[in-house]
């Protein structure tokens, strides 16, 4: 939500000079489909995801801003994507949306955010200062309130269509070849799909069940019960010691996966609710973390010596991320599978979202303070309305902080990134 004082254009400036909105919007849909057609040719489909992700968490979090403004009759004169010079825009109302040239972000423009904010006297009665507390405070939280719809939409897709992996139990995603002769679960009747029920007698809950018993029994057959269809089906398979790999035990040449499973649109909504609370709890456990003594003596020390950096980032050790770092995960999510893409910008969304609440400006959480110290600050019939310039010099020492929490986050993400997690 920002408060920038940038007027929109009146209708039809620009100059001389400046294209038809249409024309521009035309130019506009061809240099995107330029740049898919370019990200596919490269390989680089999973980039353009996350980067239309993103854009999308974006936008949809002004949107929350913008539509609880409008409820509540304030006046929006701006909704745009990136910032700087305008690409394109069209005037729907009192409301100009469009696109910039820097796509760094969004922005919804409410007049009056601020007491300081100079605002024509004839929409002073519409701007977010006098409005009624309950309506400034939905405006403020909107905005990380989206990021939780956003979340829950997704799992609740993921449950109910996409599938997740079910964690204790092991199927085979394929064979792996021997250096001679056919892999014996392939000789066997093992089929690709099949669910391992159990081996020799001993239920199999993970890979590492299957792999141990395997592993000891080198020439020896083991009998091995596995689920297809909606029967079950036992082959008894020979496991045997590739000389192609240096000390190997017993193998039988799979490749194991965990299986996928839907659970339909109307149980999925109470597994989305379940893990959206996981993602939230583990987030404000994170946060937590991360500005701990002890989290934030880490992330110096990390930065301070370049032999910590590398060791912390071949162990994965969790540390701040740039929007960098966290795109470059999100791709390799999407690289993984669906349910790790989906999984990784569920993460994002809601850490983005409490993160945005801290109260702090030029954060929504610092209009929701100030809200709030006004409300209890107000007497019935006269509306206090905080001093915000007094806050001027706090809040440039947190843009500060937060500037060189994005740049040393960037410099270790680029110098020392995190091991891909989903290897």
């Amino acid at each position: 939500m920002s408060q920038t004082a940038v007027r929109p254009a009146p209708p039809g400036a620009g100059g001389s000079g400046a294209p038809e909105p249409s024309r521009a919007l035309a130019q506009l849909v061809v240099v995107a489909g330029a740049v898919v057609l370019l990200a596919l040719a490269a390989h680089a489909g999973a980039i353009l995801i996350v980067v239309v992700a993103l854009i999308a968490m974006v936008m949809l979090h002004e949107f929350g801003h913008l539509v609880t403004a409008k409820w509540g009759h304030m006046k929006v004169t701006e909704y745009f994507l990136g910032f700087g010079p305008r690409l394109w825009s069209v005037r729907r109302g009192e409301t100009e949306y469009g696109i910039k040239a820097i796509p760094a972000g969004g922005y919804v423009k409410i007049l009056g955010m601020t007491s300081a904010e100079e605002v024509d006297p004839e929409d002073e009665p519409r701007t977010y200062r006098q409005q009624p507390f309950h309506n400034r405070l939905l405006v403020g939280v909107a905005g990380s309130a989206m990021h939780g719809v956003m979340a829950f939409i997704l799992l609740w897709g993921l449950f109910a269509f996409i599938g997740a992996p079910q964690g204790n139990t092991v199927a085979i995603a394929g064979f792996s070849s021997f250096a001679h002769g056919v892999d014996p679960a392939r000789a066997a009747g093992i089929r690709p799909g099949d669910v391992v029920v159990a081996i020799d007698g001993t239920r199999v809950v993970s890979a590492d069940t299957l792999q141990r018993i395997v592993s000891h029994h080198a020439g020896t057959p083991v009998t091995v019960v596995v689920a297809r269809g909606r029967g079950h089906h036992t082959v008894v398979v020979t496991p045997q010691a590739d000389v192609a790999v240096r000390g190997a035990n017993g193998r039988i040449g799979v490749v194991l996966t965990h299986p996928v499973q839907t659970s339909g649109p109307l149980r999925s909504l109470g597994d989305a609710g379940r893990q959206l609370g996981v993602a939230i709890t583990g987030s404000v456990t994170g946060l937590g973390q991360v500005f701990s003594a002890s989290g934030i003596s880490s992330y110096v020390h990390e930065l301070t010596n370049s032999h910590t950096a590398s060791q912390a980032s071949q162990h994965g050790t969790p540390r701040i991320q740039s929007i960098y770092g966290a795109a470059r995960v999100a791709v390799q999510g999407a690289r993984a599978g669906a349910y790790n893409l989906v999984w990784v910008l569920v993460n994002i969304i809601v850490f983005v979202g409490i993160l945005n609440l801290f109260p702090m400006l030029p954060l929504d959480g610092g209009h929701v303070a100030i809200a709030v110290y006004e409300r209890i600050r107000s007497r019935r019939g006269r509306m206090y309305h905080a001093d915000v310039t007094k806050l001027t010099p706090v809040a440039y020492a947190f843009v500060l902080l937060l500037g060189f929490i994005v740049l040393s986050s960037l410099y270790l993400d680029i110098a020392h990134p995190l091991k891909n997690p989903f290897q």
